[in-house]
């Protein structure tokens, strides 16, 4: 038998107990299937987005030629007491937006499914209805019942309030809270519904080995509800932090900013200094600083908790 008759048979088995290389396993198949898909990501968000990144670095109204003034549209975003003023507006907003709802989505959530509330997908849609009505007609709903002869001062003086009534999107100190309150009410919903979702897959069992234990409903609450739910935390806040520092469309028909600049936030800033003042580099430059501002609180809360799991 010669040598290689000899190696032939172990080298048959070395060539079967060694894994084949497929091609659509391991070669170009998958970034086939992904190509698709991300030339539309690419056009559609990664294009404008280098797209503005650029423009950002121009002084450019628009319409004539545009002169190259490097970073000093960034720095008059730092420097400007207005653009920093709108940013504060912004993250006052992430109270309203996410704090508040986050905190109220968690106690309902647990009220509808641990206390076996009859008719609950009933409550389910009602809690989540604000989120299917368009931002506009919200708006419009809300400028009526905030009007000085609307149902918020109505009802007020019903009860004997009258004391507390005010045009409440005319008011440098309230118009800011009252905008955000609508954020509460549309954002508590989506909250909710995500966190029933999580607390729904609770086994039951906890909660009675918590009780033999003598933990109470609110024990059980902090003890097993909430750690229970920290994946749906981490998404109720990315959403509603992204909701609260892109806003635009509820100041735009509530306020327009005013009265003054009390409500003035940066995507009404962007649009303002674009469309109204023809400052289209200034504008481009705010929406990437607000674009980063988004990503990197939206990089914190899923990093912490991710950690946190």
């Amino acid at each position: 038998m010669s040598t290689r008759d000899t190696a032939a048979p172990g080298t048959r088995a070395a060539r079967q107990g060694r894994p084949r290389r497929r091609l659509g396993l391991f070669g170009l198949t998958p970034y086939l299937f992904l190509a698709p898909a991300f030339v539309v990501y690419a056009t559609f968000l990664l294009y404008p987005l280098g797209r503005a990144a650029q423009i950002s670095l121009y002084d450019w109204d628009g319409l004539t030629l545009a002169s190259f003034v490097g970073v000093d549209n960034y720095v008059s975003v730092v420097t400007d007491p207005q653009l920093r003023e709108a940013f504060w507006h912004a993250l006052v907003l992430i109270f309203f937006f996410a704090v508040l709802p986050l905190a109220i989505g968690l106690v309902l959530a647990a009220v509808l499914v641990r206390g076996k509330v009859r008719g609950l997908p009933f409550f389910r849609t009602v809690v989540f209805l604000p989120q299917v009505i368009a931002m506009v007609v919200v708006a419009v709903a809300w400028r009526r019942i905030y009007a000085p002869d609307g149902t918020l001062n109505a009802v007020l003086e019903a009860v004997g309030l009258g004391g507390l009534t005010r045009a409440w999107l005319g008011d440098f100190t309230w118009t800011l809270p009252a905008v955000g309150f609508v954020g509460t009410w549309v954002c508590t919903g989506l909250v909710t519904v995500l966190l029933m979702a999580g607390m729904a897959r609770i086994p039951n069992d906890l909660y009675e080995a918590a009780t033999l234990d003598g933990a109470g409903a609110v024990r059980s609450f902090f003890a097993i509800s909430v750690p229970s739910v920290r994946a749906e935390i981490v998404v109720a806040l990315t959403l509603t932090i992204i909701a609260a520092l892109k806003t635009f469309d509820l100041v735009y028909v509530t306020t327009s900013g005013g009265p003054g600049r009390s409500t003035t936030v940066p995507s009404y800033v962007v649009y303002r200094r674009a469309f109204m003042e023809g400052d289209v580099g200034s504008a481009a430059a705010v929406a990437i600083v607000l674009t980063v501002l988004i990503f990197g609180i939206n990089l914190a809360v899923n990093l912490i908790g991710e950690r946190e799991r």
